[in-house]
């Protein structure tokens, strides 16, 4: 026995459990230490004790009781409030983790887990070659998802083998030098603008980058596509409350993966949270946009998100458009003939990047705002009512709508000035049927107040519905993405109105096709085989002319202009509601809606919020908005700080700008998202 005299009264025993990652078994270590030891000291103490040569720099203590990381080393045991009682892991920040892409593949790479997630996110991104990270987050697989899956798994007889991509010598460790990073202007990988496919000369970004040739080709290339068995066994929602589940299991970024119970060669998925997607470049998104594309195709194919048939179609033809450019040996080639020279790729990017400059100001102090006047049908749909459409004169000036009885009596005063800003606009068209309408949903005090308004033809439906969309956001049509947002309404609808051509696709093609692989299950069970390839055929004589890139890029403009896009359900409960109702979060807004019907109730603007905060003891959101609007809700399909994060990193998001440097301010993330907690 030793006296007490001889160590001092005030030291005590803490029991360390060392992680050896080259020994199965972990063993425990008791260090002899005091209050006023600093964590760096007790660390150099315990790698003395073990007394095995080796680099134990990514080695840190984890307190299993208080799920935190000690990862400041100066501060003392006392500081830290860590007493005998305390039992600590002494293990390795970096481990293994299992990613899921929105391509379906899986990776296989070493994350930080002691990192916050948000800076494990871009570090991962470095190693995907994925920009603009800050749009990405992972997500764990629901319940349901996962019950389908173990369903399938005792179904098949032969066990899956999931094909993995590793990338295991990958990890990028936070502040090393040796890695340039993504943001290294000199360093941007230069892509065939044609097709998106890398030049080989610039094809890995980073000197340490694990991701070879071949590698790149799986995450920018789309493989082929899923058997019709394959997806009607993958978890589909089939109602708002569903698609409620899908979003309740984002991480919090704010917090490191080990706080939040991951352990290591867990698996996660990797996905688009943000769904604003900011510098869309084909020359240096060659993976991104791939992976846009794919988390796109899964959306459609397992019904996230409602489109109607025609839309449907579109959808498919371009899949199938993409998946034979993807299969043909020209897209698959990566050595490019002619190897663009980066000043001039960095001139050419200047261009663009001046000429999609923010000009709308400017434009709307010098010149007039211009107006559209025009003879429109509208109804005002009432409950149990059929009324038919009625024509007036309408007049839209500046974000708002006016109407008359006719022409003549446009001078005075109209019978009703809707005002479309925060209004929701959604599209009610069918070009076969020669029906081009708006549906206007606009937010009154008591909910929303419906209006449909039906055009004559498709000139006049591209015209009105680009101006109620710009004005919805509160944008007059003196802004200048006036005229691109009319150009691509028409060129959506050119796209949908395709003509049966006398020179059918070829009975081979339609037998090669395997339509049912891209369309959702409802219109496998609703067609034949036969009737689903001819139509989707085509459909397909309308984007057969573009390229690979372009294909992708028209899929993810269609995804962006359906109703429903960009919108992540929960359920919640409003102060004051007796019944559960479901809110709808989007890039710029917060939709209420009815949970029995699906119909909105309410919107709410963010250029309208003044501030938002969460009680952390009853987890209820409270928000306040301009003209003295304020509400609250209790999140019950998820965690409240997955909503608040939601808000704040949207707003985060709206503060980018094409003229700052890539960097991100990460500091002003966690201030937007972090709530204070």
């Amino acid at each position: 026995m030793t006296s007490s005299s001889e160590y001092g009264s005030n030291s005590w025993e803490l029991l360390v459990v060392v992680d050896h990652q080259y020994e199965e078994e972990q063993k425990e270590f008791i260090l002899r230490v005091s209050g006023d030891l600093h964590i760096g000291g007790v660390m150099l103490k315990l790698v003395e004790q073990i007394k095995i040569s080796q680099d134990w720099s990514d080695y840190a203590l984890w307190w299993e009781q208080k799920k935190c990381w000690l990862l400041k080393t100066h501060w003392t045991l006392d500081k830290c409030g860590v007493q005998a009682d305390a039992k600590l892991l002494f293990t390795t920040q970096h481990k293994m983790l299992r990613l899921r892409l929105p391509n379906m593949k899986t990776v296989r790479l070493k994350v930080s887990f002691s990192s916050v997630v948000f800076k494990a996110v871009s570090d991962i991104c470095k190693i995907l070659n994925i920009r603009r990270s800050e749009e990405l987050s992972l997500l764990k697989q629901s319940e349901d998802a996962l019950k389908k899956k173990k369903k399938k798994d005792k179904n098949s007889k032969e066990p899956v083998i999931e094909d993995i991509l590793n990338l295991c010598n990958s990890a990028v460790i936070s502040g090393l030098p040796g890695s340039p990073g993504l943001y290294s202007k000199t360093m941007t990988p230069i892509y065939d603008p044609v097709n998106g496919t890398p030049a080989s000369s610039t094809i890995t970004w980073f000197s340490d980058s694990p991701l070879t040739e071949q590698n790149c080709s799986i995450l920018a290339f789309s493989h082929p596509n899923c058997s019709p068995e394959t997806l009607a066994e993958m978890y589909q929602p089939r109602t708002l409350a569903d698609k409620a589940k899908l979003n309740a299991g984002w991480l919090d970024s704010s917090r490191s993966l080990m706080e939040q119970g991951i352990l290591e060669d867990d698996q996660l998925l990797l996905r688009f949270k943000y769904y604003t997607f900011f510098d869309l470049n084909p020359k240096y998104d060659a993976v991104r946009i791939n992976q846009i594309y794919e988390q796109a195709r899964w959306a459609i194919l397992l019904e996230e998100i409602d489109c109607t048939e025609e839309e449907m179609l579109i959808f498919a033809a371009l899949q199938y458009h993409v998946s034979k450019l993807s299969l043909s040996s020209e897209a698959q080639d990566f050595i490019c003939e002619s190897e663009v020279d980066e000043v001039e790729a960095a001139l050419s990017n200047l261009e663009v990047t001046l000429e999609g400059g923010k000009t709308s100001n400017i434009l709307e102090d010098i010149t007039d705002i211009p107006k559209l006047a025009d003879n429109l049908r509208l109804v005002r749909p009432k409950r149990l009512s059929l009324k038919a459409f009625k024509q007036y004169w309408f007049v839209f000036k500046d974000t708002s709508v006016s109407y008359f009885k006719n022409k003549e009596s446009g001078q005075g005063e109209p019978i009703e000035k809707l005002n479309l800003k925060g209004c929701e606009v959604v599209p009610d068209v069918n070009v076969a049927g020669k029906k081009f309408g708006i549906k206007l949903l606009i937010p009154v005090a008591d909910g929303m107040n419906e209006v449909y308004l039906r055009c004559d033809n498709e000139n006049q439906y591209a015209r009105w519905m680009a101006a109620c969309i710009l004005a919805s956001k509160g944008k007059t049509m003196a802004d200048s993405s006036y005229h691109p947002e009319v150009h691509k309404i028409l060129s959506f609808l050119k796209m949908k109105n395709w003509a049966v051509s006398p020179q059918a696709a070829s009975d081979s093609e339609s037998i090669d096709m395997k339509p049912e692989c891209f369309v959702s299950l409802r219109y496998t069970k609703k067609y034949k085989s036969k009737q689903l390839a001819a139509r989707i055929l085509e459909a397909h004589q309308n984007v057969a002319q573009m390229s690979l890139v372009e294909a992708k890029l028209r899929f993810i403009q269609t995804w962006q202009s359906l109703p429903e896009f960009g919108l992540s359900y929960y359920i919640v409960r409003f102060k004051g509601s007796k019944k559960d109702d479901l809110l709808g979060v989007s890039y710029n807004r917060l939709i209420r809606i009815d949970a029995a019907t699906g119909d909105p109730i309410t919107t709410w603007r963010f250029s309208n919020m003044k501030q938002w905060n969460v009680n952390w003891e009853i987890r209820q959101v409270a928000i306040e908005f301009d003209q003295n609007v304020s509400i609250a809700f209790t999140c019950l399909s998820a965690d409240c700080k997955i909503i608040h994060e939601y808000i704040g990193g949207y707003i985060f998001l709206s503060t980018r700008s094409k003229d700052q440097n890539e960097t991100l301010d990460e500091d002003l993330f966690h201030k937007l998202t972090g709530g204070q907690e």
